[in-house]
């Protein structure tokens, strides 16, 4: 029996010795959720409670994890994707995980901490040349199975999508909600779905939506926010009300030229399949 292959983890996810550990890109750093590190160095069911017997024990660690100090800064609460959605969980970056590890008696220390310079240095050099990120996108799609077609599709979609969010924070959009609102404007122009209604379509929890589109499904996700792009920059739109009528109008676009196909195919153009559990033909059959 042919051995399957491993599935890499999400960009947001690094694995330790076979433990998730989450982690934000914050200012250009990677941060880690506290608790994860916790688990994976001592195997705990209850990290949280650990975490608060530690500082009890390491006075020095609960003013660190209080008020910060001259070569740390104090953790912070970032959004972290959950099984149950984003939630607010404490983070430290890659300095205060260092210190972090000094409390926790495990033999695990020195091996995750090679494995920790390890994936900051990745991080380092990223900033320092971007193409490389993109090269271990590209490559981790590789790894899962993708066709290098789709992943030229989603490759220019993320990019198109990283246009679009650097246009809405230009224009006043300022915080995640913002982001979430005209990203859902968008996706119900265009799909007749939010995202989270279309996760739920294909049976999805934590993954990522666009991951598991097919290649029509991309190429209609593009056209709805590239053409919300080109109406921002038209109509020097400013102000959240202004850029969510923009979305819409983008969706629609996108959403009129998706029935016009779909009246000319006979069949929906929005897929229940999941893209990497489906085969071509099975994808559709779903269809």
């Amino acid at each position: 029996m042919k051995k399957p292959k491993e599935i890499p983890p999400a960009p947001n996810i690094a694995v330790f010795r076979g433990k998730d550990i989450r982690r934000v890109l914050y200012k250009n750093e990677w941060w880690f959720v506290i608790n994860d590190i916790v688990t994976a160095l001592t195997d705990s069911t209850d990290p949280a409670q650990y975490f608060k017997r530690l500082k009890q024990r390491d006075s020095e660690l609960s003013d660190l994890m209080d008020k910060g100090g001259v070569q740390f800064v104090p953790p912070l609460m970032l959004e972290v994707e959950t099984p149950g959605g984003k939630q607010k969980m404490y983070c430290w970056d890659t300095s205060g995980i260092f210190r972090l590890i000094q409390s926790v008696p495990s033999p695990k220390a020195e091996p995750f901490k090679r494995w920790l310079a390890k994936v900051g240095y990745e991080r380092v050099q990223e900033i320092e040349d971007p193409e490389l990120a993109i090269k271990r996108t590209r490559l981790l799609y590789k790894l899962k199975g993708y066709s290098d077609a789709w992943i030229e599709k989603r490759m220019r979609g993320i990019a198109v999508r990283e246009e679009l969010t650097h246009e809405w924070n230009d224009r006043g959009a300022s915080v995640e909600k913002d982001y979430e609102i005209l990203t859902g404007e968008i996706s119900k122009a265009t799909f007749g779905l939010t995202p989270s209604d279309y996760k739920k379509h294909k049976s999805l929890k934590r993954e990522n939506l666009r991951d598991h589109m097919d290649d029509l499904e991309l190429i209609f996700t593009m056209l709805g926010e590239r053409a919300t792009t080109e109406i921002h920059r038209e109509e020097d739109s400013r102000g959240v009300p202004k850029l969510k009528a923009d979305a819409a109008a983008g969706g629609a676009i996108a959403g009129n030229a998706r029935k016009a196909l779909e009246k000319r195919l006979k069949r929906p153009v929005v897929s229940r399949g999941n893209y990497l559990t489906l085969t071509e033909a099975q994808k559709r059959l779903e269809r």
